[in-house]
């Protein structure tokens, strides 16, 4: 960290665990402020996860659409997954991810850098890939997870996603990226053509 920013900086003093459960460990934290007075942060740790924008050769982005309690409702979302541990691979938990939730496999995975999720109380980490040369074989989703997978062209996701239709934000960062990627190496289509 740059000296510049050091007046923002706030130190930790004590950590008490509050909740720990499977997904997510709750910690009140004591912190000292950059102006010297304490102050309490609730901090919910988690051990991180993967995404992955499988694009087809036709274009077509491959998602899920599954249910999400917290919102009550079917959520379209690119494939994604926990982590097992903070150690693990990050590419192979992502291409793990995408032959269980999707069944497919792919010649190019191109890491799509970081997304930091909620960065106000969780320290969740989600690494975004993307993945092309697809072949697809049989899913095998997690126990307790209900998916259809759907194609949706790239340019049509884009266009889903400045409407609003899809809200979940690993899905808009990581299809948005891949969108910039595509236009700047005039592999996509301008949708204003």
């Amino acid at each position: 960290m740059s000296d510049s920013l050091h007046h923002l900086i706030e130190t930790p003093l004590a950590s008490e665990l509050v909740y720990d459960g499977k997904i997510v460990h709750l910690y009140k934290d004591t912190v000292t402020l950059p102006n010297g007075q304490p102050a309490l942060r609730e901090v919910i740790r988690h051990v991180g996860a993967v995404c992955v924008v499988p694009l087809t050769d036709e274009g077509e982005v491959v998602c899920v659409r599954q249910f999400r309690y917290p919102h009550a409702k079917v959520l379209l979302e690119i494939p994604a997954g926990k982590l097992d541990s903070k150690e693990e691979d990050r590419p192979a938990a992502a291409l793990r991810e995408l032959r269980e939730e999707t069944g497919a496999r792919c010649e190019k995975l191109t890491p799509l850098g970081q997304l930091l999720t909620t960065p106000a109380f969780v320290d969740e980490v989600i690494d975004m890939y993307l993945a092309e040369g697809l072949t697809f074989g049989d899913t095998d989703p997690d126990e307790d997870e209900f998916l259809d997978v759907v194609r949706i062209p790239l340019e049509d996701m884009v266009d889903m996603i400045l409407r609003g239709d899809v809200t979940d934000a690993k899905t808009q960062a990581a299809v948005l990226k891949v969108w910039a990627m595509k236009q700047k190496k005039g592999d996509a289509p301008c949708s204003n053509e």
